[in-house]
């Protein structure tokens, strides 16, 4: 386990977390393991078979502070949290506008354009900082592709056109994904994105990764009294978290796509720090894990400048200004969303 910047990640098998005074106090086997103030945590995140003490759940929804619950392989399971933030108003004006094609349709758009913009970005820099790289030509057919799906996005009203757009653009970047992996290619190969059960290293450090930041993208939403259940993008389905799914998408590319690839290029994940199981499932050890954990929150901590606000934040922090922006356009005091768009 790791308390990093204000979440506390805990991975070990059989960790039991509770309430000691005013911290959460975390034992492996009846041993302590980590004491953290509770003033000090925005979230707690188990993995696998952790468990929390009920008393700890009563307070940290009292204080504001989330637990989540995933799988060993990073796959959502279940969240405790307080009740609703926000007024009833802004849900309703939500649920109005899940509700009315229209609405959901611009709202469908902004998200996938901000997805397709950073995804090319992502492209254009990888032909940038190695424009001899293996597969140069199909990222340059690739990036030329993305390029040319804007102006059907941007006249479309129909989301289920738009949807399909999405599912082109994603298609096409993955299908260059293997070209931007440029050590180790015996062990890191993509051959395309396999989720439930991710059946190669790279898909399971990608579906890891999106796990995390849904988690933070339901936590955004949540702060911001939207009901991160009701989307735009994303149907609804009983158990999904369709809106915070709307607000990852723009986010994928930038956040989690870059972080798994540095890990690689960079030899900092090893392919011995993988297991695959009896079903051919691939997943990181524990070691691997931790590894991630905190390749993670180091590149939430890196700072940047917002591009619609224009101030200074962290990658922490853009989550919650993305959810904040739709909660005003939902109330009508901005005319469009402005996604994302890293410059």
């Amino acid at each position: 386990m790791a308390n990093l910047h204000n979440t506390l990640y805990v991975t070990s098998e059989g960790a039991y977390v509770s309430k000691s005074g005013e911290s959460a106090v975390v034992k492996v086997d009846g041993a302590v393991r980590m004491q953290v103030p509770l003033h000090h945590l925005a979230s707690i995140v188990c993995f696998g078979w952790a468990g929390v003490s009920p008393e700890l759940m009563g307070v940290c929804t009292e204080a504001g502070i989330s637990i989540a619950f995933l799988s060993t392989t990073g796959r959502f399971l279940a969240r405790v949290e307080g009740p609703l933030s926000g007024n009833v108003l802004l849900r309703r004006a939500q649920y109005r506008a899940a509700d009315d094609p229209s609405a959901t349709a611009a709202l469908s758009q902004a998200f996938v354009a901000g997805k397709i913009a950073n995804s090319r970005s992502l492209l254009q820099r990888a032909l940038r900082d190695r424009p001899d790289r293996e597969g140069a030509a199909a990222i340059g057919d690739a990036v030329d592709h993305l390029a040319r799906l804007a102006p059907g996005l941007l006249a479309s009203t129909d989301a289920d056109v738009i949807r399909g757009l999405e599912g082109d653009a994603a298609a096409r970047y993955f299908g260059v994904f293997d070209h931007l992996i440029l050590s180790d290619k015996t062990s890191f190969t993509f051959s395309g994105r396999t989720r439930r059960p991710a059946r190669d290293p790279v898909n399971a450090m990608l579906s890891f990764g999106y796990a995390l930041l849904l988690n933070d993208c339901l936590a955004a939403a949540t702060a911001a009294g939207l009901d991160g259940a009701v989307g735009f993008l994303h149907r609804d389905r009983p158990g999904r978290p369709s809106l915070a799914l709307d607000l990852m998408e723009e986010l994928r590319s930038v956040v989690v796509d870059r972080l798994v690839l540095s890990l690689i290029n960079l030899g900092q994940v090893d392919a011995r720090g993988f297991v695959t199981r009896d079903t051919g499932a691939v997943e990181m050890d524990e070691a691997t894990r931790k590894t991630f954990l905190v390749a993670y929150q180091k590149r939430k901590q890196e700072e940047l400048k917002h591009p619609t606000t224009g101030e200074g934040t962290t990658w922490a922090v853009v989550p919650h200004i993305q959810a904040r922006l739709l909660a005003r356009t939902l109330r009508g005091d901005l005319e469009r969303y402005p996604p994302f768009l890293l410059k």
